[in-house]
């Protein structure tokens, strides 16, 4: 019989009065990591019943603008770096790629 281990990631949300984040914190035990704040947040999970993505999209009220646009950018980077990673597709891995050059352009994330 195998050994199996379960593992947990924990996220806790302080919120305002009006129910928006104002802290984030999150615990990953297994990856060293013990509530630890963060500024945003986002987390998919696929349901496989319905074929569909569940989505939970957080980010405190004192997230900069730009720091949000970085955020976005790297999410992007890394989905597409994950996408390559599950499906081998090298043409639609480079073209997701492609966009996220064309993100960091748009934004003027890229420095010079």
């Amino acid at each position: 019989m195998a050994n199996n281990h379960t593992s947990s990631i924990t996220l806790n949300v302080e919120l305002d009065e009006n129910r928006v984040p104002e802290k984030l914190h999150w615990t990953a035990e297994d990856g060293g990591i013990l509530n630890e704040e963060a500024k945003a947040m986002m987390l998919a999970v696929w349901d496989a019943k319905a074929k569909e993505t569940l989505r939970i999209d957080l980010w405190t009220k004192d997230m900069p603008v730009d720091e949000m646009k970085q955020f976005f950018h790297q999410t992007l980077v890394e989905m597409s770096k994950t996408f390559h990673r599950a499906t081998q597709d090298e043409k639609m891995s480079a073209t997701m790629m492609d966009f996220c050059d064309y993100f960091a352009e748009k934004l003027e994330l890229k420095k010079s």
